[in-house]
């Protein structure tokens, strides 16, 4: 398996960015079950290799569509979500502590791997039993779920939401912006709606611009009725008149990885 820093071979982007830190990519890795081998990101801060910072393991961030955080030369339509510059903006201004991010490429299945389908029970299950070990192997992580979130866009929020439901002994924070809940038929809508056991122990970010509105707020509704309370165990922001894309979420990013990571949940 191949591990190298990630240099662009896609086409150029106008906007400007900035990767502070180290990021790896590790090539073709296999999740297993059956699913097409993708890119894996591994975001370090900046100090990671430094040797005050050797003894130091770290909370991390699992995210979807790998090839659209760290560099707009590779993400869909030229904007990126930014993860670099505002990881470690917040960890500087001691908002947060430093953390490490992995981002998942997606494949040609990406639908069928976003949504509980049996490829996405297959795709979640290939994080947990396979990628999981390996970052925790070969990375300096702190391996426990309440040091573990998930956090995903459109699909990946649909998916990271399935991440926190169905593997919270995993995940205890799964963060879902401008999340497609409404794919097959409200399906996700309908499985909290319906659900009458204990409250799951996990932390959710929701939020969403115009693109959301009505099933953003209805599972906001849905999980506060099963037990959730906003600034403790949920979050909930909108966002008028912001459009659907990854410019959009880099500017929102800041808010989970205060309500996930900071010291006192902070929120602005």
């Amino acid at each position: 398996m191949l591990v190298k820093n990630l240099i662009s071979d896609q086409k150029k982007s106008t906007e400007k960015f900035e990767i502070i830190g180290t990021l790896e990519i590790i090539e073709d890795f296999y999740l297993g079950f059956e699913l097409l081998p993708r890119k894996i990101l591994v975001w370090l801060p900046k100090d990671y290799n430094s040797k005050r910072k050797l003894n130091t393991r770290y909370n991390v961030l699992y995210m979807h569509d790998g090839q659209n955080l760290f560099d707009p030369n590779t993400s869909y339509a030229g904007k990126h979500w930014k993860v670099s510059e505002t990881v470690s903006k917040l960890s500087r201004l001691g908002k947060i502590e430093d953390l490490i991010v992995v981002g998942i490429y997606n494949t040609p299945d990406r639908l069928d791997e976003y949504d509980y389908s049996s490829k996405g029970c297959n795709y979640l299950k290939g994080i947990v039993n396979n990628l999981k070990p390996y970052i925790d192997s070969n990375y300096r992580t702190l391996t426990g779920r309440e040091n573990t979130a998930i956090m995903g866009s459109s699909m990946g929020g649909l998916i990271s939401f399935y991440a926190g439901w169905y593997f919270s002994e995993i995940f205890s924070m799964a963060g879902c912006m401008s999340s497609s809940f409404y794919y097959n038929n409200d399906k996700v809508i309908k499985l909290v709606s319906e659900y009458s056991g204990e409250k799951i122990p996990v932390k959710f970010y929701i939020d969403h611009g115009e693109d959301g509105l009505i099933r953003g707020q209805k599972m906001f509704c849905l999980l506060t009725q099963k037990g959730y309370v906003i600034g403790s165990d949920i979050d909930y922001f909108y966002a008028p008149n912001a459009e659907h894309n990854e410019g959009e979420w880099a500017k929102r990013l800041e808010r989970p990885l205060l309500f996930f990571f900071g010291s006192k949940n902070q929120i602005s």
